[in-house]
């Protein structure tokens, strides 16, 4: 079997992404301080806002997300019964 070497594989590539990244963040934060924009809300019309507003809502989508995981998750095993139990269920063979 071949190994295959994906885009991702190479540093110089994810250094590229993370570079692109940092750059489409700042043109649009740049583009913030440009573009007309029409709001209805007294708030929308500070600089920055959306992206802190997104910012703000993934760190509360994570934070609820890490106490869900506490409240629903189970054991390594919940579906699939410990050897003794399977051999009680099979009537000891």
């Amino acid at each position: 079997m071949t190994n295959k070497t994906h885009f991702f594989d190479s540093e110089k590539n994810v250094k590229w992404v993370i570079r692109a990244l940092y750059i489409c963040c700042g043109v649009l934060f740049a583009l913030d301080f440009i573009v007309n924009r029409y709001s209805k809300h007294p708030w929308e019309w500070i600089w920055g806002f959306y992206p802190v507003y997104g910012f703000v809502g993934c760190v509360i989508l994570v934070v609820v997300a890490k106490w869900m995981r506490k409240l629903v998750m189970r054991d390594e095993n919940y579906y699939q019964p410990a050897e003794s139990e399977a051999e009680q269920h099979n009537g000891g063979q």
